[in-house]
């Protein structure tokens, strides 16, 4: 918007020692106009009428029969910088195909172990058995048909027939009584034998977990080799 300043002076000598003062004044004005009109310049009208009035006014030329005076004033400074350019974005570095080095091979695994095929006419029948019988007609298998005597302990009793608690301890040496399984019935004592095994394995019979183990796996091998695994 236009801005005019009007002075009215009695001498022209005294107009021309403030002349710029309000060139000045309207200079800080335009300087808070926007950055565009900034970057193209402020023009400036010094004007002096017929009667010595003097006139101060930009972008405006002076009226007709006027002294004129044009000043072209600029603000550099005020402009604001160019915006930066638009950043490049960066890509990721890529590795060399040198640099990279090829993945070792995972370590083979050790073959499964796979049992051992064998042919029906190869399969020897199973080792022997025995029925063993002890003192008090208990039964079990054995592969011994000659166990050795055990000492079973004795209650004591007095005249009067009823035990007596003493601190003397008797025993008597017993022997349990054994015969050869039928070779007809040797395939079924096997695997009662490995059952009887598999079972304390399973429930914790003995303390000796490995031992059981090893026994489990003695009957299976026993009886899947034998005679007793043929399809």
């Amino acid at each position: 918007m236009p801005v005019a300043h009007r002075v009215s002076l009695r001498s022209q000598r005294g107009i021309a020692t403030r002349l710029w003062k309000p060139a000045i004044v309207l200079l800080a004005f335009a300087l808070s106009a926007p950055q565009a009109t900034l970057a193209q310049g402020v023009v400036i009208y010094r004007c002096t009428d017929a009667n010595g009035a003097l006139t101060i006014q930009n972008d405006v030329p002076c009226p007709k029969g006027s002294k004129q005076v044009r000043r072209v004033m600029t603000a550099t400074s005020a402009v604001s910088a160019p915006a930066s350019a638009p950043s490049t974005p960066t890509r990721a570095p890529v590795a060399s195909p040198v640099a990279a080095r090829p993945a070792r091979p995972a370590p083979a695994e050790p073959p499964a172990e796979t049992e051992p095929v064998i042919a029906d006419s190869d399969r020897l029948p199973p080792p022997w058995l025995f029925e063993c019988h002890t003192y008090n007609d208990d039964t079990y298998l054995s592969e011994n048909g000659a166990p050795a005597p055990r000492c079973v302990t004795l209650n004591p009793t007095g005249l009067s027939g009823y035990i007596e608690s003493t601190n003397v301890s008797a025993c008597e040496m017993k022997t349990d009584q054994c015969q050869r399984v039928p070779d007809g019935a040797l395939c079924d004592g096997w695997r009662q034998r490995l059952r009887e095994a598999q079972s304390a394995l399973k429930f914790g019979v003995t303390d000796d977990r490995e031992r059981d183990q090893a026994e489990v796996q003695r009957l299976a091998r026993i009886v899947r080799e034998s005679t007793c695994g043929k399809q």
